[in-house]
């Protein structure tokens, strides 16, 4: 469950956003009552009490995770709740649902003006909705969401955070370090990612949202960036050298077999792919001595045949 709690200026308007909006269903008022125009009418007269305040409205918005829900009956006890914890159930508020997203979602409009002239403070109330969330979430068995790191304890501060911004940026570095072949390479496959990068002292990346992320943060910075690239072109260099020291290795292959075949030849030919064909069809010594042999005795048979 996430809380949020917003102080404002315009009554009216954050009451007709809340209370005029396409199939918004009214859950509860408290100390207030009718419609639209009734509401507001005695909210204002009520905030009239007390005109030096320029932020007379509050808006609290709970929503519950994708998926969750919870009865309207459940969502009426859930906004008292909110009240008395935040101390405004003694001024007047209204509990609205909107149905305009697929999680679940009230609005509480509370006119910060109280009976007494008094007015509702605003003081902690981040803090305030996030430990309200965390007990609410107990009470109605919800999915369990963090604190804000600043809200959180020691111990909380401790458990890692699942942040789905943060893990898809993480998983986008991790895919193009791995197809990069230099910085060059990396800033511009993280360009087409539809990241910034800002290299200084460090390494920073900022989203499509504006988001900005230190890459310290994901355990890339930009000491270990540079050195996953470095040790890439060394590998890489390495590869060079293995497939050049086996290219030479075959061709040393190539000449021994040539060798043992054609012994008297490689002597006086250095073998390699474009003088093979050569070495292979040139005539040796014995081959020579052969076709003359042959042909005194060809002769020889021509005479005896006169």
């Amino acid at each position: 469950m996430i809380g949020k709690v917003i102080v404002g200026k315009s009554l009216r308007g954050c009451l007709l956003y809340c209370l005029d909006k396409k199939e918004a269903q009214v859950l509860d008022h408290n100390l207030c009552g009718g419609n639209t125009k009734e509401v507001l009418q005695q909210m204002k007269e009520v905030r009239n009490l007390n005109q030096n305040v320029s932020r007379p409205v509050q808006h609290v918005t709970i929503s519950m995770a994708k998926g969750e829900r919870l009865s309207d009956a459940d969502l009426v006890k859930l906004a008292e709740e909110c009240a008395r914890e935040m101390g405004f159930d003694k001024n007047q508020f209204v509990v609205v649902q909107h149905h305009d997203t697929e999680h679940q979602h009230i609005h509480i409009v509370i006119n910060r003006i109280g009976f007494d002239g008094k007015t509702l403070s605003d003081s902690n109330n981040y803090k305030k909705m996030a430990q309200f969330s965390r007990k609410m979430e107990e009470k109605f068995r919800l999915r369990k969401v963090q604190n804000p790191r600043k809200f959180q304890t020691q111990a909380e501060r401790q458990l890692p955070r699942l942040d789905s911004r943060k893990e898809k940026l993480k998983q986008d570095i991790k895919e193009s370090l791995s197809k990069a072949k230099n910085y060059q390479d990396f800033h511009r496959l993280m360009n087409q990612r539809g990241y910034k990068l800002e290299k200084g002292r460090g390494m920073a990346f900022t989203d499509d949202k504006n988001l900005r992320i230190k890459g310290s943060e994901l355990g890339y910075s930009l000491a270990t960036i540079d050195k996953i690239l470095t040790q890439k072109m060394e590998v890489k260099s390495i590869i060079i050298q293995k497939q050049t020291h086996d290219n030479e290795q075959k061709k040393k292959i190539k000449e021994g077999l040539a060798k043992k075949q054609f012994p008297g030849l490689l002597h006086k030919h250095s073998v390699n792919q474009e003088n093979m064909l050569d070495v292979l069809t040139e005539k040796t010594d014995y081959e020579e001595n052969i076709n003359q042999e042959l042909k005194k005795k060809q002769h020889q048979r021509r005479r005896l045949n006169l």
